[in-house]
């Protein structure tokens, strides 16, 4: 009995590893180890992925092979890389410098292409056709490093947006020279080719950018509390984008990283599917992926004679010179410092997945011969460790000296700003704490305080009881979000001075409140005990009634009375407005005098922010009601700037504005402001 245990023990190690689980958790292991041992030698966490890769795989300890379920994990990874990258793309910010990332994709696919031709035709002798093949192998490249880029914060950071962005232009363009290659090779370059390719793309396009964000903004609308049905949605999204992509005649790379385009303004950075989607990526798939990369890698063609040590070494030169002096071009060109010039080259400077797959096809075409895709094979390893040192060095060096293009609104940005939730209803907390993670600071971020007040009689300790349990499910829906959360229940014989009292304990700065549709419910919010809390608390309120899910709203409505500007929290509740318009990618227009206008612009630019709303000119002798049915859409969110009595631009008929709003726009979404009318103290505020 003991020998076929043994047996049976040996059978299930035999390598390659067969066993599905244990080849899982094998894979977990390296996962979970390889970061943490070569982080005590300073080395990434990619690189140290990569390097398992090489070592667990059919070319060094042969425990893993390249079978079907890694290749099916590596392809998700690879997939959930660009999806992200799309997805993470500031599309403000790339907008704006299109024109950038226009120019970076010509020089990263032209001067690698235009130094990589005669290498491989006169100084390895290459054929024509497999120079130009190899020349094209060049240009292209995979965002290892972007993981980095997202560890470091800084995947908003314009040198990001400009290689993101050159990134999916040099690839489609390689790809697209690489389908015509091999319709000439096989004889296909016909009339027909050409019609097919382009109208497949053009079907393509027109269903991403038209048809699925109609659909994904209907599915979260309807299903707006089924939270893992949406990361459900954005996954098949992704898939089934990909392979849209390949059906038009482009890789699944394009697609995957077209969706999270398509995806973006939906997707707010900071919301729970964004964590989400970042966290099982960043845990699982991706790692993967990167692992599969090193266990493409045969080190042993090193020793094959020296032919193959020239084939790879003139290789691997090649093709990190020419990414180099494609970052170095960008760099002269648009007058960028060394640091943005050294995360350029690091996230364009690997080749892996692009680049096997034309190396591949190439090979199996009988283009190319052995000893390029054993070259091709160093080359990857060498570039994919180059371009993770390359771009951490970089990202340090940002983030070190603060160049890093940070969040909007961090001029005036509170470090120990403190945002208090008052909530009667739990079940009215998530979207209340839905739109606190779109507004809370990034820098140095404080707990959120969720606050009940119960009313101070007999039964008032059962009932701070149940209410602390039901606070406490709240703060775990918030942690979906990694948003810390404490919840307070306390007793107090008025609502409002037991919200006041809070506040003051825990030094929250920010007031979020929000209110029901039912009138009973209005009634209690803008009573007297609302009118206690605007007289005796004088930082920041928010008054809030969400009728659809944020990332459903199209453009943001701000209405600003006259003399707003004066107010001495002016700068704090500009912040919190295009920070919630830019995370939610909406455009925004401003009902204002011009004078308020030209103010809030002058706080935008001194913010660096790309927030910059169009003015529409208050019309004289018009009630506001009658401007907002005017201006008014049912995808708006508008944003009323109110003010205190006796502050500087309080006017009477903003104090019924709340009452007369809900009886006249019952299903928009509104949030009354009501600035502080005291500076913030020296201690919590930092001016950057």
């Amino acid at each position: 009995m003991a020998n076929s245990f043994f047996q049976h023990l040996s059978t299930e190690f035999q390598l390659p590893l067969q066993n599905p689980v244990l080849v899982f958790c094998v894979v977990l292991f390296i996962i979970l180890l390889a970061p943490l041992i070569l982080r005590q030698f300073k080395v990434p966490g990619v690189i140290g992925l990569i390097i398992s890769g090489v070592i667990v795989g059919p070319h060094a300890l042969n425990l893993l092979e390249k079978n079907s379920a890694v290749d099916l994990f590596s392809t998700i990874g690879l997939l959930y890389i660009m999806f992200i990258a799309g997805l993470e793309l500031d599309m403000d910010e790339f907008r704006k410098h299109r024109n950038k990332s226009l120019w970076f994709g010509l020089f990263t696919f032209a001067i690698p292409l235009a130094i990589g031709y005669p290498a491989c035709r006169y100084l390895l002798g290459f054929s024509e056709g497999a120079s130009f093949l190899t020349a094209i192998m060049f240009s292209t490249h995979t965002l290892v490093a972007y993981p980095i880029v997202s560890k470091f914060g800084i995947g908003r950071q314009q040198a990001v947006a400009v290689a993101v962005g050159g990134t999916i232009l040099t690839d489609t363009a390689v790809l697209l020279v690489f389908a015509v290659l091999m319709g000439a090779e096989t004889g296909g370059l016909t009339q027909e080719f050409w019609i097919r390719l382009s109208t497949s793309m053009a079907i393509f396009l027109l269903f991403m950018f038209a048809v699925l964000p109609r659909i994904a903004r209907w599915f979260f609308s309807r299903l707006e509390s089924e939270k893992t049905s949406h990361y459900i949605f954005v996954l098949a999204a992704v898939f089934f984008a990909a392979f849209l992509a390949q059906v038009a005649g482009v890789e699944p790379i394009i697609g995957a990283f077209v969706a999270g385009l398509a995806l973006n303004r939906l997707i707010p950075a900071s919301s729970v599917l964004m964590n989400r989607l970042e966290f099982v990526g960043n845990a699982l798939f991706i790692p993967f992926f990167l692992i599969s990369v090193g266990m493409v890698v045969d080190v042993r063609v090193l020793t094959r004679g020296t032919d193959a040590l020239v084939v790879a070494g003139v290789l691997t030169v090649v093709a990190l010179v020419g990414k180099w002096l494609a970052a170095f071009t960008t760099q002269m060109v648009f007058r960028y410092n060394s640091a943005q010039r050294q995360l350029i080259f690091g996230l364009s400077s690997a080749h892996a997945a692009a680049t096997l797959a034309i190396i591949l096809v190439g090979y199996k075409a009988g283009i190319i011969d052995e000893a390029i895709l054993n070259g091709t094979i160093i080359l990857i390893l060498i570039t994919s460790l180059v371009a993770s040192f390359a771009t951490e060095a970089a990202a340090r060096r940002i983030v070190r000296t603060g160049e890093v293009d940070v969040q909007p609104g961090a001029v005036a940005e509170p470090v120990r700003e403190r945002i208090l939730i008052p909530c009667a209803e739990p079940a009215s907390v998530p979207p209340l704490l839905d739109l606190a993670t779109l507004l809370r600071t990034h820098q140095k971020p404080q707990p959120i305080t969720l606050v009940t007040v119960v009313e101070n009689d007999d039964r008032a300790t059962q009932r701070a009881q149940r209410m602390q349990r039901l606070l406490s499910d709240q703060a775990r829906y918030a942690a979906g979000s990694d948003l810390p959360v404490n919840t307070v229940v306390t007793i107090d014989n008025n609502v409002a001075g037991g919200i006041i009292r809070t506040a003051k304990e825990t030094g929250s700065n920010v007031i979020l409140l929000g209110w029901s549709d039912r009138v009973t419910l209005l009634e209690r919010l803008f009573g007297p005990k609302t009118d206690t809390l605007l007289r005796n608390y004088h930082q920041l309120v928010l008054v809030t009634r969400i009728t659809r899910p944020l990332p459903a709203h199209r453009r943001l409505l701000l209405v600003c009375p006259p003399l707003a500007e004066r107010e001495p929290g002016f700068v704090q509740w500009v912040d919190k407005v295009q920070r919630m318009a830019k995370e939610l990618g909406l455009r925004s227009e401003v009902l204002a005098e011009p004078t308020t206008h030209d103010a809030l612009l002058a706080v935008l630019a001194g913010q660096r922010s790309t927030f910059a709303p169009v003015l529409v000119p208050l019309e004289e002798d018009v009630e506001l009601e009658d401007r907002l049915a005017r201006h008014a859409q049912p995808n708006d969110l508008v944003v009323l700037v109110s003010a205190r009595p006796r502050s500087i631009s309080h006017q009477i008929a903003l104090d019924q504005l709340p009452r007369r709003l809900d009886k006249q726009f019952q299903e928009l979404s509104l949030i009354m402001v009501y600035p502080a009318t005291e500076a913030l103290p020296e201690d919590i505020l930092e001016l950057t």
